[in-house]
């Protein structure tokens, strides 16, 4: 049954404010003069205007002067106080969604449909501020599982990036990669969601640049080692190989999405894939945030600086509101061709996007630097870590496009198991090849060290 705010009700409202400062404190994020029956509209926004200008709340005579409207001081005690703060939340709650919903329906008639979305589920949000937080000093050992448990620094895969951040990236965050056009954004991003699924990590790759076939063919060449040409003469081993990795690792969904979607589009689509196939999402990977367009804003994708803004600070939202790990890219204007290292003034957009990000990189590469093996990421910014300024030197094979961290074993970087037991299954005993090298090379230095014990026991005889 709809519960009816009369005149009366909502009158006992404000005097039950002015009767009790903190209680207006208390309510006062979500004070709106606009909610209250025109004959007490005056009264209600003469309390806001006062209070924000002098800091402190009218007199019931002032009010009455002003805005004409007769208030009373009223009695209070603790339960009415509870009353009136669980009363005004649902006052607040109901006319913000009518308002809501009136504005709606002539956003729809202008086809304009994104900003439909956040209207009502603002309006549904409302609540006063009930969670008082975290008590540090109540119970530090559930404070501190709590925190690891619910997922903590993860590894990127990269130890020499994961000392500078503090043992890698957390839930809830965004982090972005920055690079020029043809800079491995795509591929750098592909690399650490490898080093996930390695981990059992269960992961999404948002695509809104690259077809879905492009971005399964490129980590295919990294899984198995070999170039994408190599891939083309030998599907059927390559299958074979996937399939069977397949079973260590975390399941991982390309999905494209045209350039110019938003948010919404890819929270939709991630509940979709979560209802149909059953499986959670620990990451997300954004390719990239250049190409996406803002839900709570209408903005000429002209205008780069607020565009960005508004999209950085959804993506974030989404990242906490999930609880994922999420990475997306950037472009780096013209201005960093030229430069060895980068600052925040290189980025395109502006730094709107920087302010908002808990982590942002800078990939600096260049064709020699790939020909040689070579990438370099830097740290721009770090809310977790000190890391700011500090650089990294990755490993990179031109033929596979995998990016490794040179402190790391290559068995260390991928499910080597899969080609060894290829190679039984063809029968290849070239595995057993190099052990041959090490064992001969004993065998000679055993043998001069021989020689030499021999010759000197000629020398003291003689």
């Amino acid at each position: 049954m709809e519960k009816n705010y009369s005149i009366d009700l909502q009158k006992l409202f404000l005097e039950i404010l002015l009767t009790d400062a903190q209680s207006f404190v208390r309510i006062q994020n979500i004070y709106n003069s606009e909610n209250f029956d025109r004959s007490l509209r005056s009264a209600a926004k003469f309390i806001a205007e006062h209070s924000s200008k002098h800091n402190v709340l009218p007199t019931i005579d002032q009010v009455r002067a002003v805005s004409g409207v007769e208030l009373r001081a009223v009695e209070l005690d603790d339960n009415n106080l509870n009353w009136f703060l669980e009363e005004f939340e649902s006052f607040t709650r109901k006319h913000e969604l009518e308002r809501a919903i009136l504005k709606s329906a002539d956003l729809i008639e202008k086809g304009e449909f994104d900003p439909v979305e956040k209207l009502i589920k603002n309006a549904v949000q409302i609540s006063l501020t009930k969670d008082l937080g975290t008590d540090y000093w109540a119970d530090p050992t559930e404070r501190l599982n709590r925190y690891f448990n619910s997922g903590g620094q993860v590894s990127t895969g990269w130890p020499q990036l994961d000392k500078i951040m503090y043992g890698g990236f957390s839930r809830g965050e965004l982090n972005i990669f920055a690079g020029g056009s043809g800079s491995g954004k795509s591929l750098v991003m592909m690399n650490i969601a490898l080093n996930w699924l390695y981990q059992g990590l269960h992961g999404v790759y948002v695509t809104l640049e690259l077809s879905e076939e492009l971005c399964g063919l490129r980590t295919d060449a990294m899984l198995n080692d070999i170039s994408t040409k190599e891939i083309r003469k030998s599907i059927d081993d390559t299958a074979l190989k996937i399939r069977m990795a397949s079973k260590r690792a975390g399941s991982y969904r390309i999905k494209y999405l045209p350039a110019q979607s938003n948010i919404n589009d890819i929270r939709s689509f991630l509940k979709e894939y979560q209802i149909q196939t059953g499986n959670r999402v620990d990451f997300v990977m954004i390719d990239y945030l250049d190409l996406l367009m803002p839900v709570s804003a209408k903005v000429s994708p002209n205008d780069l600086f607020v565009k960005d803004k508004y999209v950085s600070e959804e993506l974030r939202n989404l990242s906490k509101e999930l609880g994922v790990l999420m990475i997306t890219a950037s472009q780096l204007n013209r201005s960093a061709v030229e430069e060895v290292e980068f600052d925040h003034s290189h980025i395109s957009g502006g730094i709107s996007k920087i302010n908002t990000a808990d982590n942002v990189f800078g990939i600096f590469t260049s064709r020699a630097m790939r020909e040689r093996g070579k990438y370099q990421i830097q740290c721009m910014k770090s809310r977790s870590s000190t890391g700011v300024g500090q650089k990294i030197d990755l490993d990179y094979n031109m033929e596979t496009m995998r990016i490794s961290d040179p402190g790391i074993p290559d068995s260390e970087n991928k499910f080597n198991t899969t080609s060894s037991i290829m190679d039984k299954i063809r029968g290849n005993t070239d595995t057993e090849k190099p052990s041959a090298a090490p064992i001969i090379k004993s065998v000679n230095a055993d043998s001069n060290k021989l020689k030499q014990m021999l010759a000197g026991l000629k020398q003291s005889r003689a």
